[in-house]
Formats: C-alpha cells, sequence, structure tokens
C-alpha cells in the first residue's frame, strides 16, 4: 500500500492518495484545487487515478473532486446521506455512497460508515489491507475526529445561518463518535484538517494518530455523558469565516471546466481595474501597504492565514486585480484564492503601477502606524478586531470590540468623525482591518502595530463559554 498525505498550510487542510501498487491504482480522498501535487504523485508512483472522494460537503475549500475527476477519467464517489438540503447537485457525474457501501483499490477495501454531525451527510471511509491483514488498517474521518479534537456541530447555524441546528447536531455527533469508539485502538486516524483550521478548536498539529491514543487525549472521545459533551462542544468555537456559506453552497454545485481556467497576467493600466470595478487586493507585505497604498483596496499578506482572511474580506460577485510585489507571489496569490472559489482575478499590477492610478482618479494613501504607548486614546476610539475567545481573555476596558470578520456588518457601531486606532493581538490582522475600514469609508486610521501585547494589560483568569 502506498499513502501519501498532502497538506495546504493556508487552509490547514489535508487531503490524502491512497494506492495500490499491485493494480496499479490509487484513489484520493478530500483533494483541494492544486491538482497538480495528486496527478505528479500518482505517476511518480506509477500509479492511475481512478477514484476520487470526499467525506463531506464541505465548508472551508472549495473541493477539487470534480475537476480532478474531470481530468484523470476518474470516478467520482460522494455521500448519498443527509437530507435534501445535503444532497450533490443531479447534474455530476458521480457515484453516491451510503452507510454500508464499500469500494476498493486492488485489495484495498473502504467501508463506508455514516457519521453524521459535524454535518448530516457526513461519512467516513474505513481502510482494510486484505493482502496484509482482515482487521481494519485505518479510518479517513474527514471532519468527524481531528488530533485532540472533534468536529464541530455548529457551522450549519453559524456559518449558512441554519437556525436551530446546533445543539440537534451536537447530540449527532455524540452518538457519532460513541459508536465510531467500538473501532479496535490501534486504527490509524487520518483527518482532514489540523491546527489552524475553524473546523474546530483545538486542533492538534501531528498529522495522524491512533484511535487508542485519541480515547486517552482526546476531549471528545473522553466524554461519556451527552449534556457535558453537547455543552463543551458548543463552547467557545472560533467565528467561522463568512466564505463558508459559499463553500457550502458551491461544493453541492456542479462546476465549470477545469479546462477553462484562466491564468491572469500582468496588467499596466489602471483603466483595466476601473471599467471592470474590480476589487483591489493589496497581497504585498503589511508594512508596504500601510507605507503606501490605493485608497479603498483591500489588504491581505501572503502569509499563513492568508486564505482565510481573503474570505473573510473579499466579495465573490466582483471581478478582482492584485497588487503584488512579483509574478511569482501574484501566481501564489492565484492559487491560494481559488482554493476557496475566488476565481475571478483578472490580473495584477506591481508596486509601481501604483502612481498611475492617481491619475485614474484613485487616492494614494498612506497609514500610520504606531506603537500602543503613541496612540492618543482619548482623541479617538479604540477598536479590538480579535476574536471573542481573545477578547474575552484579555481586552482594554476602553475599546469597542468588533472581530475582523463582522466590520463590515457592525459598522455602524463605529463612530463615524474619530480616529480609530486599530488593534489585534500583535499587529498581523490590524493592517487587514484597516483595509476594510478604508473600503468602508473611513478615512482616520491609526493602526496599532504592537497590538494588545502593548498596552500591558493583565489577563483575565478566565474560559470563555460562549
Amino acid at each position: 500500500m502506498i499513502l501519501k498525505r498532502f497538506y495546504d498550510e493556508r487552509l490547514a487542510h489535508a487531503s490524502y492518495l491512497v494506492g495500490c501498487p499491485g493494480a496499479g491504482e490509487a484513489v484520493i480522498i478530500d483533494p483541494n484545487r492544486d491538482l497538480k501535487q495528486y496527478l505528479d504523485s500518482a505517476a511518480n508512483e506509477g500509479l492511475r487515478i481512478t477514484k476520487v472522494t470526499e467525506t463531506h460537503i464541505h465548508a472551508d475549500f472549495l473541493s477539487g473532486g470534480q475537476e480532478l475527476a474531470e481530468i484523470t477519467g476518474a470516478e467520482y464517489l460522494v455521500s448519498d446521506e443527509g437530507d435534501r438540503d445535503w444532497k450533490y447537485a443531479p447534474e455530476i457525474s458521480k457515484t453516491l455512497l451510503k452507510e454500508g457501501d464499500t469500494f476498493r483499490i486492488g485489495a484495498l477495501r473502504f467501508d463506508v460508515w455514516h457519521t453524521p454531525g459535524h454535518t448530516p451527510e457526513h461519512i467516513t471511509f474505513i481502510l482494510t489491507d486484505e493482502a496484509a491483514s482482515a482487521e481494519p488498517l485505518a479510518a479517513f474521518t474527514g471532519d468527524l475526529v481531528f488530533i485532540g479534537d472533534v468536529g464541530r456541530p455548529d457551522l450549519l447555524e453559524e456559518a449558512a445561518g441554519v437556525v436551530g441546528t446546533a445543539e440537534p447536531g451536537a447530540r449527532r455527533l455524540f452518538n457519532t463518535l460513541e459508536r465510531f469508539k467500538t473501532l479496535p485502538d490501534l486504527i490509524l486516524i487520518w483527518p482532514a484538517h489540523g491546527a489552524g483550521s475553524a473546523c474546530g478548536k483545538s486542533l492538534g498539529g501531528s498529522p495522524v494518530s491512533s484511535l487508542g491514543y485519541e480515547k486517552l487525549t482526546n476531549w471528545g472521545l473522553k466524554h461519556s455523558d451527552q449534556e457535558l459533551f453537547v455543552r463543551e462542544v458548543l463552547a467557545g468555537q472560533p467565528e467561522p469565516p463568512a466564505y463558508f456559506a459559499m463553500m457550502k453552497k458551491l461544493n453541492k454545485e456542479i462546476r465549470k471546466s477545469v479546462f477553462e481556467r484562466v491564468q491572469p497576467s500582468q496588467l499596466q493600466n489602471p483603466e483595466i481595474a476601473r471599467k471592470n470595478n474590480a476589487v483591489i487586493l493589496d497581497v504585498r507585505p503589511s508594512l508596504n501597504y500601510l507605507d503606501q497604498h490605493i485608497y479603498g483596496s483591500l489588504h491581505a499578506p501572503l502569509l499563513q492565514g492568508f486564505t482565510t482572511w481573503a474570505g473573510w474580506i473579499v466579495p465573490y460577485d466582483q471581478p478582482i486585480v492584485l497588487i503584488a510585489n512579483n509574478e511569482v507571489d501574484a501566481t501564489d496569490a492565484i492559487k491560494s484564492l481559488r482554493q476557496i472559489g475566488l476565481d475571478q482575478v483578472i490580473g495584477w499590477y506591481a508596486p509601481k503601477s501604483i502612481g498611475s492610478f492617481a491619475k485614474s482618479g484613485y487616492e494614494i494613501v498612506s497609514t500610520s502606524s504606531l506603537s500602543a504607548n503613541e496612540c492618543s486614546l482619548q482623541s479617538g476610539t479604540l477598536l479590538d478586531v480579535r476574536g471573542h475567545s481573545e477578547y474575552v481573555m484579555q481586552h482594554h476596558p476602553d475599546s469597542t470590540h468588533i472581530p475582523m470578520g463582522f466590520l463590515k456588518k457592525q459598522k455602524d457601531r463605529i463612530n463615524q468623525g474619530q480616529t480609530l486606532f486599530v488593534h489585534c493581538q500583535g499587529g498581523t490582522r490590524s493592517p487587514i482591518a484597516v483595509s476594510v475600514l478604508e473600503h468602508l469609508g473611513f478615512k482616520e486610521i491609526v493602526n496599532v502595530a504592537d497590538g494588545i501585547q502593548g498596552f500591558n494589560l493583565p489577563k483575565i483568569n478566565a474560559t470563555c463559554n460562549a
């Protein structure tokens, strides 16, 4: 058996190639849209990708399953569990899977378990290498069981707005986990996400674990009381990025052919951006953005959180142009944006083009960046853009708290006409928030470079329960 794990740091997403050398075939589990990595890996191992599958309708990235099946001619296998709201579009060429179904790659048998809780249609693949043993070897758990955590059951309510689904989902998840714990302790667990994912609250960084170890250490598997589990699994979950609802929609629909993808090129004339009513996304380092940028442009630096940040702030219904330091960065950004379905990038501009935007009626500005002790808070509003759990643990008593992803929705809470001193934890997210505020029309903005840490405040000894 050949097993390869592919990990996207920005999405904190894991996908897998499982191959049988004797049959010369492989299956890809939970692929993202970086198709080349799967094609190259299979070719290097002398394998053909004959099956592509996924554990559920993903919320945090756009699945590459349809496109990979199109390129390879592989069979596309997806869940047929859940109610009518959790079915794949009938136009998609696919094989539907239910509880008790099995598919094979040579001597490798994959048994399908219906494992609802995170989502109603979620399935888990139990792998048995029949050439080696009749006992199951591993479970590809998707968003059911992570290393150190379990999948959150509140996304339907928090991200998709389906009111009243969080608690019933938590109870289904508890029952699913009780069944899952009956598998042999030696079985390996290969989840779809790692540390940093918003699909749980305390995911570990290890790529693989065993069921026995997780039963000893994973809080979600140690519970035997349903009521206590429900309360704990719903408490303290991170804010789901705004794009999650869009992913749930797009991942059920038929996709345009992968052969229609267009690679955007470098642009020179700013009128192209204007005529297309394009959103400007500046992906340069934040120091460059703060020093000089186009007023109203959005900003997300090409760091580990880039994809999630972009998903929070970039609209899906407008063309996009990038400001990037070079072609390598532009290509990197375009690839990451495609991972969450932001396919509408029409091109990119180099920093030297920023000046020419002024001649086309755009305003070129810079943003002051001060340390916390340099900010005159009595002359303005201190705006805390961190997540809720961060705010609960420590915050300035005079601050207004609006998480970065909710600035647009809650802009009426922000005082107009006052200087806004914007801070996060350590200075990474606040420049992104500055760009969102400018995009909303705010003018007098100061970036607090050292974040909450610069105020030397005591931490609150408290646990977040909301």
